[in-house]
């Protein structure tokens, strides 16, 4: 006997309050009984909709980098050139009100660098997802190796600064070295 087919709509609704819970509440509180109660359904809605936990979370990783990519790519088509758009990213990430979803990043980051083959997607991706929008904002001109060198540098600039943000707090500091960076480029 055939279960019930899962409503597409109703998981995404369900995935969407799921992965706002995992941003305020943390990674390690992604477990039925916990996520349950705080979307108002039963762990067994949760199986039947994500069927293990591994799977809804791997479903809550993909959320959040979805959410990412959509925030950053349309901030950085519209950005005339590379300090524009690592200016306008660094904007963006060191908002104090991105801080949970960064904090929730940075700690699937180093969860994926501990166990990489159960976050390969993620390993792939978390790089990919930038590089291409930073590349194309240098224009046609610029040489792709050359391209994708400065690309590099403003994401693992950025990404450390902002690391640096959450773990201290110390906003001026690195606020003030993050401009330093910036008029670099």
């Amino acid at each position: 006997m055939a279960g019930r087919p899962v409503d597409h709509r109703r998981r995404a609704e369900l995935l969407d309050a799921i992965t706002d819970y995992a941003v305020t509440q943390g990674f390690s509180e992604l477990t039925w009984r916990p996520v349950a109660a705080a979307v108002g359904v039963t762990s067994n809605t949760l199986v039947h909709h994500f069927g293990t936990k591994e799977q809804m979370f791997q479903a809550v990783l993909q959320r959040l980098r979805e959410r990412l990519v959509v925030a950053t790519g349309d901030m950085l088509t519209d950005t005339p050139d590379l300090a524009a758009a690592a200016r306008s990213t660094w904007e963006w990430t060191s908002d104090p009100d991105r801080g949970p979803e960064f904090r929730l990043f940075f700690a699937v980051y180093g969860r994926a660098l501990q166990a990489p083959q159960r976050f390969s997607a993620f390993l792939e991706q978390v790089v990919s997802d930038w590089m291409g929008s930073l590349c194309k904002v240098q224009g046609p001109d610029v040489d792709p190796a050359t391209a994708a060198q400065r690309a590099t540098l403003v994401i693992a600039t950025i990404r450390g600064l902002l690391l640096d943000l959450l773990a201290t707090g110390e906003h001026d500091r690195v606020h003030d070295a993050a401009e330093a960076f910036l008029e670099s480029l």
